[in-house]
């Protein structure tokens, strides 16, 4: 049973990133007019929501920071994060707290703090080549590089989860892929100087806003993992 938190927009999207497998769609669509919500409001929400869960007998085993963005981007993101650890403790103590993020903001320390505090830092890695990591993620910021991106998440000294999709296709006239012997390769020495906890590997699920996009087998995603692992990662494949 998973709970997600959005901290973005209900109508529009705001994120650093403008991903071509997006399940949230591109950045185009505009931030909307609703706004952010506040931290009042999300505090407010929550304990409302686990309460009800928690008189009605339910269980609960992950509370997720996701959403249509990227949640790092909220300003009170850190202040956030410390409200729904206590009422985590004092609704259901057992269960895990998720922030999954593009590691755009690792780099800040207020957003460093708060992602050291939750159970699942979960940071995303989809190349270590810089033409493909902008032909993929499509960063807003012209200064936002893999490389930067790596001394980062190695701040983090190993309390974190590294999550890459692995993906082949084309978009905008830019082709990309980063299942090639260099990419991997590149990823590998990215995954060891960073030393993460674990690296999740997936592939497109839903539907994404590029077109033409390959999906990755369970297959390949295996010989990809049994690659990490020979080179002593510990790999998770999630297909």
């Amino acid at each position: 049973m998973s709970l997600g938190i959005n901290l973005m927009p209900n109508d529009g999207k705001i994120c650093s990133f403008d991903c071509v497998y997006c399940e949230a769609g591109f950045n185009a669509q505009g931030p909307g007019k609703d706004g952010l919500p506040s931290r009042e409001t999300v505090k407010r929400q929550l304990r409302n929501v686990l309460n009800e869960m928690k008189q009605a007998g339910q269980t609960l085993d992950v509370i997720t920071f996701s959403g249509n963005g990227e949640p790092t981007l909220h300003p009170d993101f850190k202040k956030i994060v410390e409200d729904v650890l206590r009422l985590r403790t004092e609704f259901f103590p057992d269960a895990k707290v998720t922030v999954l993020s593009n590691s755009t903001m690792a780099g800040k320390k207020t957003v460093a703090d708060a992602l050291l505090k939750v159970d699942n830092n979960i940071l995303k890695l989809d190349s270590a080549i810089p033409h493909t990591f902008i032909a993929i993620n499509r960063p807003v910021s012209p200064n936002c590089l893999p490389e930067g991106v790596i001394a980062d998440l190695k701040k983090f000294q190993g309390q974190c989860v590294v999550q890459t999709i692995m993906i082949r296709g084309e978009y905008d006239g830019k082709h990309f892929d980063n299942t090639t012997d260099e990419e991997l390769d590149a990823l590998l020495r990215a995954y060891k100087e960073i030393q993460p906890r674990e690296v999740m590997l997936y592939s497109i699920d839903r539907k994404t806003p590029a077109e033409n996009l390959e999906k990755i087998s369970k297959q390949e995603l295996e010989r990809i993992a049994k690659r990490f692992r020979d080179g002593g990662i510990k790999v998770q494949v999630n297909a």
